[in-house]
């Protein structure tokens, strides 16, 4: 009911509510979020949007593109083609998830995006890519670091994997590897700019990260599984055993300590988590037991209804 009659939501692309509801939720997060639901993909409101998906991966820097960032990209080149950019992996993002492999406009797309990201990764710089700028260390403006909207993407696109696996097979040694001391921030032109988006390195390497926000270590747990890179972690496998281990007799998911349902702030989330708005009683473990099913149903386990 919030969608707007041109078929985006909230006059963003990427936005997402800071509390409950739906208010302030973008284009993109909202799109997703019903497709989580089970919202056909060629449903009403997801027919609205599609246009505006497709249309935003064109390879340009067009500036009335940029929706959010418009008014923090300004005039400057430099500024309007890393907006575009990550606008462009989202919605791409966006139409994997919704089943438009096949369409050749989102094969090319992600061509083009996997060849950046896979150039980087094959050059001397993806050993070091840190300059100095003053009296900090930042990414060099031609490091193009894999994103989680990018690694989305392909986790969507089954048979993209299977027809560029070498490509995507190397992004496991650098997800696997050791996160950083320095924090995701780049040069971009003449400006040093956050990159959130960005994935260092090994985001959910230690038991107390995953403790800390359940939400987003499973959703990274399941991208890793959509991809085929969960086995290949030990690490991660362990996270997940454990999570597995916190059921109870009934396989309900019950955290360590407190009674709370999980939260988490972290934007990348909201698409997948909470689906089940309950925060009473066992309603507040079910997405939590859900997303163990799912990974566990992506990695070729049984799942037994009880």
């Amino acid at each position: 009911m919030a969608q707007e009659a041109e078929g985006t939501w909230g006059g963003s692309i990427l936005s997402v509510p800071d509390g409950n509801g739906v208010s302030k939720v973008g284009t993109i997060p909202a799109y997703r979020r019903l497709l989580e639901y089970g919202w056909d993909k060629d449903s009403p409101p997801l027919i609205k949007a599609r246009r505006v998906l497709f249309r935003l991966l064109a390879e340009d820097d067009d500036a009335d593109q940029l929706y959010e960032f418009r008014e923090s990209a300004g005039d400057d080149r430099d500024l309007i083609h890393r907006a575009r950019n990550i606008v462009r992996e989202a919605a791409a993002a966006a139409l994997a998830h919704a089943g438009y492999e096949g369409d050749p406009r989102l094969r090319g797309a992600a061509r083009r995006i996997l060849a950046r990201v896979d150039a980087y990764l094959n050059s001397p710089l993806a050993e070091r890519p840190w300059v100095r700028v003053g009296n900090r260390q930042v990414l060099a403006a031609e490091a193009n670091l894999p994103s989680m909207q990018m690694l989305s993407m392909i986790a969507h696109m089954p048979l993209f994997r299977s027809e560029n696996h070498s490509q995507v097979n190397r992004l496991v040694a650098h997800l696997s590897q050791p996160l950083p001391r320095q924090e995701a921030f780049q040069l971009i032109g003449n400006h040093i700019v956050a990159q959130p988006h960005l994935i260092l390195g090994d985001p959910l390497s230690s038991r107390s990260i995953a403790d800390s926000d359940v939400p987003f270590a499973l959703t990274w747990l399941e991208l890793m599984a959509r991809l085929g890179f969960l086995r290949k972690n030990e690490g991660w496998v362990s996270l997940f055993e454990r999570f597995l281990d916190d059921r109870d007799r009934d396989f309900v998911w019950h955290p360590h300590r407190g009674t709370a349902k999980p939260q988490t702030s972290n934007p990348d989330v909201w698409v997948h988590f909470p689906l089940d708005e309950g925060s009473l009683g066992e309603d507040r473990w079910s997405d939590v037991t859900f997303r163990l099913g799912l990974i566990a149903r992506l990695l070729g386990r049984p799942i037994e209804p009880v």
